[in-house]
């Protein structure tokens, strides 16, 4: 999509801060960080969000899954702990149309949140 915002980060024709990548995904710090750690990890071709998963996009998920364990690791999340979020709609605060995962950590997280 050329007007997607994350396709064209993804694209490089958007700057981002950068925090890794792999073959079909790609991570980067979100501007408006809601923890120490806030990366968004999102797929390098364009799905809308989870609600339009298929079957077919397993191996997408599991690279942004491994895509978020590198990043928890590198950033020293996993011995006190991260969140992982996916929202969507607009109940749940999605205002990008591009399937995205949310990686917090590097404080206490509350529950539940907002």
């Amino acid at each position: 999509m050329t007007d997607c915002l994350f396709c064209n980060i993804v694209l490089g024709k958007i700057d981002s801060n950068s925090a890794g990548q792999n073959d079909l995904a790609f991570a980067f710090f979100d501007i408006a960080p809601v923890a120490p750690i806030h990366i968004l990890i999102v797929p390098k071709r364009h799905i809308e969000n989870a609600n339009e998963l298929q079957s077919t996009d397993a191996e997408v998920l599991a690279k942004m899954m491994s895509l978020s364990q590198e990043l928890a690791e590198k950033h020293s999340l996993t011995d006190k702990g991260y969140r992982l979020v996916f929202n969507v709609g607009d109940d749940a605060g999605n205002t990008v149309p591009h399937l995205h995962m949310h990686l917090l950590g590097g404080r206490r997280l509350g529950w539940p949140p907002g």
